[in-house]
């Protein structure tokens, strides 16, 4: 009887080694959540500012594109203040085969680092239309009453 004891006694729990390694396990596996986590919190980070500089970077050519003048070919630097940070911008206008095109290309970096580009963004701009040009209608032509 004595011995039943003995026996359910010592399988009643767990040894320091079984503990240990547990700990161990344990240990390792949130090494591997937090790195995670961190190459999470970096991934964001990059997405957000490329997501930024994309707005930027389209915001200045749609500006040139709905502007009274014709942009001049050449290269425009400027800095701007936009969401809580400081940007720069490169703007490159090139002409085009096609008389009536140019081509814009504009690259979006932070101010601190205007070498480092975050996103380029390329696009076509169109010279402003003649005074009293009056667009194309789209919509089909009335149908006449009594017809």
């Amino acid at each position: 009887m004595a011995s039943t004891r003995l026996e359910r006694a010592s399988s009643a729990g767990f040894t320091l080694l079984e503990v240990m390694v547990a700990l161990v396990i344990v240990a390792l596996g949130m090494m591997a959540v937090n790195t995670q986590l961190g190459r999470y919190a970096v991934g964001a980070a990059r997405i957000e500012e490329k997501t930024l500089a994309s707005w930027i970077a389209t915001n200045k050519i749609t500006e040139l594109s709905v502007q009274n003048g014709w942009p001049e070919i050449g290269e425009q630097e400027e800095e701007l203040e936009f969401a809580g940070r400081m940007w720069h911008l490169r703007t490159e206008i090139f002409e085009t085969q096609v008389p009536n095109l140019r081509r814009v290309e504009v690259a979006v970096s932070f101010s601190e680092s205007p070498d480092d580009v975050v996103h380029e963004v390329m696009g076509l701009v169109e010279p402003p239309p003649p005074r009293g040009f009056v667009p194309a209608s789209w919509l089909p032509p009335a149908v006449e009453a009594g017809g």
